[in-house]
């Protein structure tokens, strides 16, 4: 016999449409389940092929109203949307410290939209490390477009770069200098800059700066940032932002940059789940292998240096030289 390999019946029902195995399955793989390897790795050559457009900025910028705006632009399009919002996690309990993504606006018949908060769970560059495959997900459920709500703080929380095919960096008027920070942080990542609340006084200087910024900047890969000024009181920009969005893939497309992305992008993930892997693994044996606890103890002693162990434990374990 030939033909495709047979999904398992929660992955075939993911395919269907069905919201509760969606639903199940992301919880799975938000808890690290072992039952969702299986249906990842069946949905897995289904993915990669649709626009997965990061927002982020920083707090207070109207990154939910503006994500409000393109869901309810799209949906009169015709474009079934699904939105991840990855909100900072207590370092304590672990759970959402916004917790308020609720107030995006959608009615709750409309099949076309499917909308998961997540918390990033202590994931540095504010995006969960489960976000790539519950984004997965929600591709394989049938979803022409996908977008990744993040908050962003200038120089650290820039992952979404790893996850996006396009990165939009939100931003607001009055910016004055703090424009200079970007260089070394959000701007380095951004896609499309979008001056949102541009009904307020700044708004044109704002988008000047930044427009002087992506001028003077070295263009990555043959793109420049598009700037877009947006509104969601007024409102106006919408669709202006969305072409900016388009014309960002449309050039992925005719550059071969998609490829040459996603092969970066899967590259970093491969690194990260090993990395934090194998760090667990590590902790763990510190305190129940007795050679690598004799070590931990003449670290804890001052008689070796941090820097010295791991590199005694690199050479040791993976028999590097």
């Amino acid at each position: 016999m030939s033909g495709a390999p047979r999904l398992p019946p929660a992955a075939r029902a993911i395919r269907q449409g069905d919201r509760r195995a969606l639903a199940r399955a992301i919880t799975a793989v938000e808890n690290d389940d072992p039952a969702a390897a299986p249906v990842m790795r069946a949905l897995f050559p289904l993915t990669g092929r649709v626009p997965l457009v990061g927002l982020t900025g920083p707090l207070g910028v109207g990154k939910s109203s503006l994500l409000s705006a393109l869901i309810g632009l799209l949906r009169e399009r015709g474009q079934r949307v699904a939105a991840i919002a990855v909100d900072p996690s207590s370092p304590f309990s672990g759970g959402s410290v916004l917790g308020d993504r609720i107030r995006l606006e959608r009615r709750p018949d409309d099949d076309g939209v499917f909308f998961r908060s997540m918390a990033s769970r202590g994931e540095s560059g504010g995006v969960a490390a489960s976000t790539r495959e519950v984004a997965r997900l929600l591709e394989a459920a049938g979803f022409d477009i996908i977008f990744v709500e993040t908050v962003g703080s200038g120089q650290v929380d820039v992952a979404i770069r790893e996850i996006a095919t396009t990165s939009v960096v939100v931003l607001v008027p009055h910016l004055g200098d703090e424009v200079q920070t970007l260089k070394a942080g959000l701007f380095e990542i951004a896609d499309v800059f979008d001056v949102n609340k541009s009904d307020l006084p700044g708004a044109e200087l704002a988008a000047r700066d930044l427009t002087e910024l992506a001028t003077l900047g070295t263009p990555r890969g043959g793109w420049r940032p598009r700037i877009v000024r947006t509104s969601t009181t007024t409102p106006s920009g919408i669709p202006e932002l969305w072409e900016a969005v388009l014309a960002h893939e449309q050039f992925l497309d005719s550059s071969g940059a998609r490829q040459r992305g996603e092969r970066a992008r899967l590259a970093a993930e491969i690194s990260g789940r090993l990395s934090s892997r194998v760090g667990r693994e590590v902790r763990r044996r510190l305190e129940l292998d007795a050679e690598l606890r004799e070590l931990l103890d003449r670290v804890v002693a001052r008689e070796v240096d941090p820097a010295s162990a791991a590199d005694r434990l690199y050479r040791d374990r993976f028999r590097v030289k």
